[in-house]
């Protein structure tokens, strides 16, 4: 006599997959990145900036196998061996090379490790900073924000590349020093936009309305303030990386970056500023570079502003 095994009680599909919210979250972001997709497609310069910001961003990455030769070999039989399109020149050194011999073209594609390194981690750690800070300094108010703005604003009141300057020469040349330098020294900035911008929240109808109805300190700030700060932030950051890479190269022109050992266009820009009269390119390249950089991610950025705010948008930009 056969019996039955008792079948399983049929229920809902509990597996994540099934989940209707994480499904309708999968389809808003899968909307949202096409709707970025399609204003980037329309936007050539923003299409521009991201091509030569990938550039570099690929060269860094890829360095050692970009590169024809060691940035740091020297070779005197070939001191200021001229690009490779001029009489004398070589395709064994196609930018040429500089007073030491050493290949131009190595160099600077070992030198946009240094430009993003700094660039990317000191807008981290400022970022970081003033996101913690201008969020206490809104969201507390009182006397704990005028502590954290007064202080805020007294960094701000000081010329930025001179506090740098200043503060490099008293610390000593290292990657890691610069990099420190200016993610604390840029965090006011961003402490100033996100207290801002927690102000603003803060008075809006739908904040307003979550307190109404109970919500605690902790959800109106995970969910109504922080995901409002997103783009403003990311925008900013964007600039600001721009910069830091500019200063970066100033810093290496006055030889307060990283030491001579590491290939760097603020050092190479230093290096060559002497043979600028006769062997233009050991100066002239490494100034393209960080033009690259710069414009690319300034192009990126304004169409990232674009995009992040919403009343651009309603403008038709």
């Amino acid at each position: 006599m056969t019996s039955e095994q008792p079948q399983p009680a049929s229920g809902p599909d509990l597996s994540p997959s099934a989940d209707p919210l994480l499904e309708d979250e999968r389809g808003r972001v899968r909307r949202a990145l096409s709707y970025g997709a399609k204003l980037l497609l329309r936007d050539k310069g923003g299409m521009i900036g991201l091509s030569l910001f990938m550039v570099v961003v690929f060269a860094a990455i890829f360095a050692p196998y970009i590169a024809l030769h060691n940035p740091l070999q020297q070779d005197l039989t070939r001191s200021r061996q001229p690009p490779a399109w001029r009489d004398g020149g070589s395709w064994e050194y196609p930018l040429g090379t500089d007073s030491l011999g050493r290949d131009m073209f190595s160099r600077i594609v070992y030198g946009s490790r240094v430009s993003l390194t700094v660039g990317f981690l000191g807008v981290a750690i400022a970022l970081s900073i003033g996101l913690v800070l201008g969020l206490v300094a809104g969201f507390a108010g009182g006397r704990v924000d005028n502590v954290i703005m007064g202080g805020a604003n007294l960094f701000l009141a000081v010329p930025y590349l001179l506090i740098v300057v200043v503060v490099a020469a008293v610390v000593g040349r290292s990657l890691v020093n610069v990099v420190l330098i200016f993610g604390i020294t840029d965090a006011p900035l961003f402490v100033r936009i996100t207290r801002g911008e927690v102000l603003r929240i803060r008075n809006s109808g739908y904040v307003e309305s979550a307190v109404a109805i109970g919500a605690g300190r902790a959800r109106i700030l995970f969910d109504h303030i922080l995901p409002n700060l997103v783009g403003p932030l990311i925008t900013v950051a964007t600039f600001e990386m721009s910069a830091m890479i500019f200063y970066e190269a100033g810093l290496g022109f006055l030889g307060l970056s990283v030491p001579p050992t590491i290939p760097s266009w603020g050092n190479m820009l230093a290096a060559g500023r002497q043979y600028l009269a006769s062997t233009p390119w050991v100066a002239t390249y490494p100034g393209f570079a960080i033009i690259f950089t710069a414009l690319g991610m300034n192009l990126f950025g304004d169409w990232l502003r674009d995009v992040l705010d919403p009343r651009l948008r309603r403008k038709g930009r």
